[in-house]
């Protein structure tokens, strides 16, 4: 059964202060060698990467090494973050970065073979054991649907929590071009959401 619900909108004034807080600063005291601090700065943002960059890639089997690429570049750029923006900000830029590069990288190779679209690896990369999964999947396989830049405002913005201004920066567009895409993605989430609740139409006996 698909839920008509969805997430609740965020912005910068109702999305608590505390996690990106504590985040940042995990980011700040790991560059001064904190181990235990990188750590928790890792496992932190690790499902928020893996989610972003299956949304903008299209290949399951590349997700994962994205991700890895991410926290890679971002542990070797640690000492070069100063905290003036979030921690997780910061990391959806250079998450954002690697895949473009990966792109960059495969658009100067003969592609091998097609790839599954994205949602499933956005699918295989959320638990399936917690209330509300079937839900997620359903709402995966909604955003679909959407364009490109309005699913990436949405998931920015509606799944990730980031504040309409750093999802702004990191799009490289106006905040209002942002709350314009999230509306409209957000009504195109609903019609389909009705289309999906309505009953199939009996089949009639020849």
């Amino acid at each position: 059964m698909i839920s008509s619900s969805l997430p609740a909108s965020c912005d910068a004034t109702e999305k608590a202060p505390s996690a990106d807080e504590s985040i940042t600063s995990w980011a700040l005291a790991a560059r001064t060698g904190d181990a235990d601090a990188g750590e928790r700065f890792v496992r932190a943002l690790h499902r928020d990467v893996l989610r972003y960059v299956a949304h903008l890639c299209g290949d399951p089997q590349s997700a994962d090494d994205l991700a890895q690429d991410t926290f890679l570049r971002a542990l070797g750029s640690l000492h070069r973050f100063e905290g003036r923006c979030s921690a997780r900000a910061w990391l959806l830029s250079i998450a954002r970065r690697a895949v473009i590069d990966s792109y960059r990288y495969a658009a100067a190779r003969p592609r091998l073979h097609d790839a599954p679209d994205w949602q499933l690896v956005v699918e295989r990369a959320q638990p399936s054991d917690v209330p509300g999964f079937d839900e997620g999947v359903a709402l995966h396989e909604l955003l679909a649907g959407l364009s490109q830049e309005r699913r990436e405002a949405f998931v920015l913005t509606q799944m990730l929590g980031l504040p309409y201004a750093e999802a702004a920066e990191l799009s490289d567009c106006p905040v209002g071009t942002v709350r314009s895409r999230v509306a409209r993605a957000r009504a195109t989430l609903r019609e389909l959401l009705s289309e999906a609740e309505e009953p199939a139409a009996p089949v009639l006996a020849a």
